[in-house]
């Protein structure tokens, strides 16, 4: 069945999680207040003032924490160590670095990390430990404080998309944490600067999707080099030594990362920072095609599947001043729907109030990872609708041209998104105070934790607070 949810502001939708603090999108008038879409301008970050002398080795997290430089606000935390000055014991955020953190030139060598780690394919996740590399110039060392799980890990951990996976494997793409060190020549992070990692470390940064910020497409030998399960050595400039820290890329079920500053976004300060976490992969997976594609204020988006993709969508969809269909089987989501601002909801089991929303929806954002009928999403588009695909479904989608000709529609699909696409979507959620509904978990309820993502019993990401490593 179709049910229309009015009367919605961000006021009245209450908090469901009693782990953590869910997060609420303002529903936007969009007669009153047009919702800004924001233009897809390169993001330029504040340097820092480099006029210091000649080159010295790595700053350690004792160093004094500079104030932000302009742009993005960003938030700046206490490293309780000796030797703290009273600016910083000032710091909104208390922070403690782990043993191997706080010790003064911590990075300027390759540093050990604890971690869970998948041993073998399919095997479950145990406390290991792995080695990041020292910081090159232009890299960024950070002390992890949160890691979402995204379903992908699970794919990849347990070899269903493809075999032949590199273990150990440390899973995590959706990373925040704290600045602890700098290389000599970064300029646009310091010591305490509170920021993510997405799905990539690297890549050839050179081919024509690189330099126009679409790293995730990139064309080098390689490919672009992703945040775990790759190796490192697809480029130069990117390059580990085997023997030292096995030339593969470890994510962020760990205490900390090394990363070239090139793939670090900033966390704008008025997000809370485990549910900033996931925006760093379900975030920017769901804005992207909204705005690559082209949503506008008044259209109507059906949002397909509510789950940590769907939900984002949800937010950013009422955001931009769409209006709004969540679309799933049955209506257990339904007064989710509402709560997270939806204006109606759709049941995809209702044939008759599927037959009545046809050739009504302007965009379908199809989250959905299992075998469905996208046929039957195309036909609740008008003509020149737009359903993008950003779940993926194990096998192959069968569609009848008959369905895409006869309205002219579009059948898309969106991976991710650039590292300038990733901080405008943050700066996005800065701005409108988005964030993803979380149950934050220790590391020793991982395993836990994926089984209860697989079956779908998490609202609507789980994040690992990487302390209880």
């Amino acid at each position: 069945m179709q049910v229309e949810i009015g009367g919605l502001s961000s006021n009245s939708i209450p908090s469901t999680h009693p782990t953590h603090r869910s997060s609420t999108t303002p529903t936007l008038d969009p007669e009153s207040h047009p919702p800004a879409i924001p233009s897809r301008t390169r993001h330029t970050m504040s340097a820092l003032d480099t006029t210091s002398a000649a080159p010295s080795p790595p700053r350690s997290p004792t160093s004094a924490l500079e104030a932000p430089t302009g742009g993005t606000p960003t938030k700046k935390v206490d490293f309780d160590v000796a030797s703290a000055t009273e600016a910083e014991a000032s710091a909104p955020v208390h922070f403690t670095p782990t043993a191997n953190i706080a010790t003064p030139g911590a990075f300027a060598q390759p540093t050990s990390c604890k971690c869970m780690a998948a041993l073998t394919e399919g095997g479950r996740l145990e406390p290991f430990t792995i080695t990041r590399r020292a910081l090159k110039p232009t890299d960024v060392a950070i002390q992890i404080k949160y890691a979402g799980v995204c379903h992908s890990d699970i794919h990849q951990a347990r070899g269903e998309w493809s075999k032949g996976g590199v273990f150990p494997m440390v899973t995590g793409h959706e990373v925040g944490g704290v600045v602890v060190a700098v290389g000599d020549a970064v300029t646009k992070f310091s010591v305490g600067d509170v920021v993510g990692i997405g799905c990539m470390v690297d890549s050839c940064r050179s081919c024509k999707y690189c330099v126009r910020g679409d790293e995730q497409y990139c064309k080098g030998k390689g490919g672009a080099v992703f945040t775990y399960g790759d190796s490192t050595n697809k480029y130069e400039h990117s390059a580990e030594d085997e023997e030292v820290t096995n030339a593969v890329t470890y994510g962020g079920y760990s205490e900390s990362v090394v990363v070239h500053e090139g793939f670090v976004c900033t966390i704008p300060s008025n997000l809370d920072l485990a549910a900033a976490t996931p925006l760093l992969c379900a975030g920017v997976t769901t804005y992207s095609p909204l705005i690559h594609y082209g949503l506008r204020p008044h259209h109507k988006l059906a949002v397909v599947g509510l789950g940590g993709l769907g939900h984002m969508g949800v937010k950013f969809g009422v955001a931009m001043g769409a209006e709004v269909t969540v679309v799933s089987r049955g209506t257990g989501k339904m007064e989710d729907s509402k709560r997270l601002g939806a204006h109606h909801f759709l049941d995809s089991t209702d044939k008759e109030a599927m037959a009545v929303a046809a050739d009504t929806f302007d965009f379908v954002l199809d989250t959905v990872a299992a075998n469905h009928d996208v046929g039957a999403l195309l036909d609740l588009l008008t003509v020149d609708g737009k359903c993008v695909m950003v779940g993926i479904p194990p096998d192959a989608v069968p569609i009848s041209a008959f369905k895409l000709i006869m309205g002219r529609k579009i059948l898309a699909g969106s991976l991710i998104g650039g590292v300038r696409e990733t901080q405008e979507m943050l700066d996005f959620c800065g701005r409108h105070d988005i964030t993803c509904d979380i149950e934050t978990i220790r590391a020793d309820e991982v395993n836990e934790a994926w089984e209860r993502a697989i079956a779908s019993d998490v609202k609507y990401r789980f994040v690992i607070d990487t302390a209880t490593l």
